[in-house]
């Protein structure tokens, strides 16, 4: 009997999520030997759901699995903030090192023991900069001006003490939110400004890095519990599969879409380590303020791990 597990996405036939999503299935029916498929919902969006829709279907047991970023869920598990302290981790090697680590595995617990789902992976969300229709040199040149952000309080006051005005927006609403100046600047990775057609309104490209986001590959964890054993193995090395590959499809997507926006005409920014020291400077008492929502432990473990990356 073949089993099928239903996983959910939200982005368009491009994006390294749903490439991501696309090697899951195929590891999957390799590690299971064909007994094991996977229903892949690639884009609730075009089904005229939101985004953040694909949580509570994952809980609630519509589907079995998802990818999401762990911002949004930082409000239930607190410890997941670790990851949107702004300018704290520099490069994509560090913030593997600890997502594959013992923080990484804390952090898997976290989630099970306050919420339904199971963390099977951690795929990157990208480095995340600000896309404007006005150059963005400075924190000087952020007065004012109306951000989306996601929807979580920690990233709006590091973008608050930066002077913008930050505004929370589904994805499914972004690309209407730019094109009709209902905000003047937001922060993505290259590939989804580029891939949602933002920078055709945001002619300027801060590259900030100012964070590398981090994908939660969750399942529901009723449906993990009822799995037999050897299909449980086969979702999990295929979820490690994935994840080496998604993180490659991620990298190579950044040259990608730096190039097509290079050749677009697209203002590309890029920061001097003096000038982001600015920014990072700028916002570091609100990411302390984020940092003392952990405990000494927790907050030990993260900053020992990053040094030894």
């Amino acid at each position: 009997m073949t089993i099928a597990i239903r996983f959910g996405g939200y982005q368009g036939d491009k994006s390294v999520h749903t490439r991501g999503g696309r090697a899951l299935g195929e590891a999957l029916a390799r590690a299971s030997d064909g007994s094991v498929t996977l229903d892949f919902d690639e884009n609730i969006v075009i089904r005229g759901h939101k985004a953040a829709d694909l949580l509570h279907l994952t809980e609630d047991g519509a589907l079995d699995g998802c990818y999401f970023s762990s911002s949004y869920l930082a409000k239930r598990v607190p410890e997941l903030g670790l990851f949107d302290q702004h300018f704290v981790v520099p490069d994509r090697r560090r913030a593997y090192a600890l997502l594959d680590g013992a923080l990484g595995e804390r952090l898997k617990k976290k989630v099970s023991e306050t919420t339904g789902y199971t963390v099977l992976g951690y795929w990157d969300n990208g480095l995340r900069h600000i896309s404007s229709r006005t150059p963005i040199r400075t924190p000087e040149d952020c007065a004012d001006l109306k951000i989306r952000t996601l929807a979580n309080e920690d990233h709006q006051r590091v973008f608050r003490s930066l002077g913008f005005d930050p505004k929370a927006i589904d994805v499914r609403d972004l690309p209407e939110a730019v094109e009709t100046g209902a905000v003047d600047a937001q922060e993505n990775p290259l590939t989804n400004i580029y891939n949602f057609g933002l920078h055709n309104t945001h002619r300027s490209i801060t590259l900030s890095r100012h964070l590398l986001g981090v994908a939660l590959v969750l399942f529901r964890t009723k449906s993990v519990e009822n799995w037999p054993d050897p299909v449980r193995e086969a979702v999990e090395e295929a979820v490690s599969e994935a994840t080496l590959a998604q993180r490659r499809f991620a990298e190579e997507d950044d040259e990608i879409c730096r190039s097509a926006l290079e050749a677009e005409g697209v203002e590309l920014i890029d920061l001097s380590e003096t000038d982001r020291a600015r920014f990072a400077s700028r916002c570091r008492r609100e990411v302390e303020t984020t940092r003392r929502k952990f405990d000494e432990e927790l907050i030990a473990l993260f900053d020992k791990e990053l040094g030894a990356a």
